[in-house]
């Protein structure tokens, strides 16, 4: 998103700070060290050589120590994606605390030795791999730090039948760890359905603009969209951390008198008339003898009478 530009790289650090991304994760391209210079360019992005692209767009050792700086000042997490084993040291080098498996190297498993091999945590997507692929990079992974593996699925922009929301529930359970979603998507649904699902962590594109120029920009989302996204994602989460007991009704006790119905008298009764049904009717308040009593009020017998719409209490029976 930031087209090789380090002023924007920053100014997207505060933009998603300010959205309320609490990490925000890179791609480090060492053009050299990751493809051929006559590589093809994916088919959503044709604007320049995959080779040239990742030349230009290159940051020097320096600037990502100062990218990871900007985080830190932002009071964000630094995140990024390496795509060779040379992109790994170079993140090394800048002290990056975690790791970004982009999809496209779950299947490189030097690389993934050598993530393992710095015991710090990665996040693994798995964006176009299967599960024996997946198999053999979680074995890879699970012999460095906390591993994380991520439902995601490699469409640009993702349709919602692709979006596979049933594998996060599957991943928990085959390999046991936390899960979260790499969304390629455009709106908000896919997300949040994701972390009612369980996934801890959301990954998201962020742009200034979906008219920039660049491989991503048109399937992120603006700053305006990003931050609405972050707070709906934030009720999500307050949702889940506060379950609701069905059996607990104390904060429905006005919502029940209001709302609710009592047994009431459907005509004048006479003293020691026997209730039938027709003798009864059904109306609000609720705080009397409760519609769900009915059947054990007919057959009781009237102390004294009552009037039409008379709301029976026990005291009315003898």
């Amino acid at each position: 998103m930031h087209d090789g530009s380090y002023g924007n790289a920053v100014k997207l650090i505060e933009t998603a700070a300010r959205c309320g991304a609490d990490a925000v994760k890179f791609q480090t391209h060492i053009a050299e060290a990751e493809t051929l210079t006559d590589a093809p360019a994916p088919a959503y992005f044709t604007g320049e050589p995959r080779f040239a692209y990742f030349k230009r767009t290159a940051f020097s050792r320096e600037q990502w120590a100062g990218l990871k700086a900007a985080c830190a000042s932002a009071g964000v997490t630094f995140l990024s994606s390496p795509f060779s084993i040379e992109a790994v040291d170079l993140l090394e080098a800048i002290g990056a605390g975690a790791y970004k498996i982009p999809s496209g190297e779950v299947t490189n498993l030097p690389l993934l030795e050598r993530v393992a091999a710095t015991g710090k945590p990665a996040l693994l997507s798995s964006g176009m791999s299967s599960w024996a692929e997946l198999d053999a990079a979680v074995a890879v992974l699970r012999r460095g730090g906390p591993l994380m593996v991520m439902q995601c699925s490699s469409a640009y922009p993702c349709p919602p039948e692709r979006v596979g929301l049933n594998v996060i529930g599957e991943m928990r359970i085959r390999y046991g760890v936390p899960v979260g979603f790499s969304d390629h998507s455009t709106g908000p649904a896919a997300a949040l359905a994701a972390v009612a699902l369980g996934a801890r962590t959301v990954e998201k594109h962020l742009t200034f603009s979906r008219l920039m120029y660049g491989s991503d920009a048109a399937n992120a989302m603006e700053p305006a969209d990003f931050a609405a996204l972050a707070r709906q994602l934030d009720e999500v989460r307050r949702m889940l951390a506060h379950p609701v007991d069905k059996d607990d009704l104390e904060p429905y006790g006005e919502m029940k008198r209001v709302f609710e119905k009592s047994i009431v008298a459907s005509r004048p009764l006479a003293a020691g008339a026997v209730l039938a049904a027709g003798d009864l009717a059904f109306k609000k308040p609720g705080d009397g003898i409760p519609v769900s009593e009915h059947r054990a009020v007919i057959g009781r017998r009237l102390r004294r009478a009552v009037p039409r719409d008379h709301k029976f209490s026990e005291a009315d029976f003898a």
